[in-house]
């Protein structure tokens, strides 16, 4: 059982490198053509990566109303993730928009959580939301709240919040479909509803672009998403969601150094103040929630 239980946390290393490098991919294609089309392609690319993975799992699709419900709001809530992200490391950094999303995103689905189904707060969670505010303050600048409406980390900030409530939404659709399953849904009707999006867009743009286009958006649509979230799923079912949970802490680390090997963006001291100050208000949250 150990072996096996180390084989997962190996796993859950890859997958977490994974989606930090997504960032850098992103940058990349956020470099190349419309968002509108990289958005489409990126969705239509995933849900085609599922297909083999669906064949693996071999699970029946059990489609309910309440899980079609959950599918139909977490696929617009993704495709605003993804127009919120696109902007953010379009007009900043992928290192510092995968720390403000990675380090935000939990304290948010936690205030959200707390807000919306009137979940009792301890003491200890409300030192871990004045401690993430302060991190908050720290990562987004808001010293100079002129600059901060006017640059990415607004997006980066809205983004945030759009993956607190994707984050809400898998947890309650948990006990009405399987994650994979849901995965898969979210993805094929993102596509479908991206493409309305970019149905006036020229989508066969991607056809002339070149090698390092491709790298990217297949690395950002299967093996920064589909891979790693199925490894992640894996490995939640294996050795439990909290120690599963608790590899999230490596992406902004392998994001940061992916952003500055491949693009030469550098570290910024506010984004690693800022970043390590919120995982602690995460830690503080998550320590008293047990």
């Amino acid at each position: 059982m150990k072996n096996k239980d180390a084989t997962y946390q190996y796993l859950l290393v890859l997958a977490m490198l994974l989606w930090g490098g997504g960032w850098t991919a992103l940058k990349i294609l956020t470099c190349q053509l419309p968002m509108d089309v990289i958005i489409f392609w990126r969705f239509f690319i995933m849900s085609l990566s599922f297909l083999p993975i669906l064949y693996f799992f071999k699970e029946p699709i059990a489609l309910n109303k309440n899980s079609i419900l959950f599918i139909m709001a977490s696929s617009a809530l993704n495709v605003a993730f993804m127009i919120s992200s696109f902007l953010g490391i379009k007009y900043g950094l992928a290192g510092a928009g995968s720390v403000i999303i990675t380090s935000l995103s939990p304290i948010m689905t936690f205030i959200l959580m707390a807000a919306l189904f009137k979940k009792r707060v301890l003491k200890l969670q409300y030192v871990g939301l004045v401690v993430g505010l302060v991190g908050a303050f720290v990562i987004l600048e808001l010293h100079d709240l002129s600059q901060f409406l006017n640059g990415a980390n607004a997006y980066l900030l809205l983004g945030a919040t759009m993956w607190a409530g994707v984050t809400i939404l898998a947890q309650k659709a948990n006990a009405h479909i399987h994650p994979v399953h849901y995965s898969f849904f979210i993805s094929l009707v993102a596509t479908f509803v991206s493409f309305g999006y970019a149905f006036n867009s020229d989508l066969s743009a991607v056809f002339d672009q070149g090698f390092k286009f491709w790298v990217a958006l297949i690395y950002l649509s299967i093996l920064g998403q589909t891979l790693a979230t199925t490894i992640f799923y894996m490995a939640s079912g294996k050795i439990g969601s909290e120690k599963t949970s608790s590899f999230m802490f490596l992406v902004p680390i392998f994001a940061l150094l992916s952003a500055w090997a491949v693009l030469g963006e550098p570290i910024q001291a506010h984004i690693v103040v800022g970043g390590a100050i919120s995982m602690l208000a995460v830690i503080f949250i998550n320590k008293s929630a047990k």
